[in-house]
């Protein structure tokens, strides 16, 4: 015998996993996310949708609890400064670093998009240069994203799509998670580059995310602008 799952039950569904969810700011330090259910978070940032598809970021999933340290210092917003804990560093099952590629990889014509669009989106010669010429338009002229520091802040806005896909995902398994930008820019990408052997050159930390369960209810409720006061219809 199946089940079958009504519009009205799905709705309530991802409702009440946006009810649920918030950031958690400590979690349950004896209780890990199945992997099963972690890689199944995983898989839906790597399915996040990307400008041109060129899927500008890349993934640390930090568990070894020496290199979390390596991070504690200066990354105000995960240290657990601010409520006298251990923070997200020091008691979440799973805590993640994303990447943004900067001009690097990610300027047009540029050796690594050559090499995405032929091996990852599989598309032929012609294809190829028409992607090529449209998203040198778009870089230069529909946007204007020049150098470094710009492109960047590009790569992150598609990092973030990722990010709020693995939120969204882990709310909907019953799993905590907290976005965290509270950390000092300059000295992470120098512990990525020193500690963790990233090229920094080519990646650089945009945004932290914690994942575990929660050690306490949250103390306030949930509170956002209105509907009418958030959309405007035309």
């Amino acid at each position: 015998m199946t089940t079958s799952i009504t519009t009205h039950d799905m709705q309530s569904l991802i409702m009440s996993a946006f009810e649920f969810r918030h950031a958690t700011k400590v979690f349950d330090e004896s209780k890990r996310i199945p992997e099963t259910q972690f890689e199944t978070i995983l898989e839906t940032a790597r399915l996040s949708p990307s400008s041109f598809g060129m899927e500008p970021w890349k993934l640390l999933v930090v568990q070894s609890p020496q290199k979390r340290e390596l991070l504690r210092e200066f990354s105000w917003g995960a240290n657990g400064a601010f409520n006298g804990s251990k923070g997200q560093l020091g008691t979440a099952s799973h805590f993640v670093i994303f990447l943004a590629a900067t001009d690097v990889l990610m300027r047009h014509h540029s050796d690594h998009l050559q090499n995405h669009m032929k091996e990852v989106k599989q598309f032929p010669k012609d294809v190829i240069e028409f992607m090529n010429h449209a998203y040198q338009k778009f870089q230069e002229h529909d946007f204007g994203i020049e150098g470094r520091r710009q492109m960047t802040d590009w790569s992150a806005k598609q990092a973030y799509i990722a990010l709020g896909n693995m939120m969204t995902s882990a709310a909907l398994l019953g799993i905590d998670s907290c976005p965290i930008e509270g950390f000092e820019l300059r000295k992470a990408t120098d512990v990525l580059s020193s500690a963790f052997g990233i090229n920094t050159e080519q990646y650089v930390p945009c945004v932290m995310a914690a994942f575990g369960y929660r050690l306490d209810t949250p103390k306030f409720d949930k509170t956002r602008r209105t509907l009418t006061q958030t959309v405007s219809w035309f």
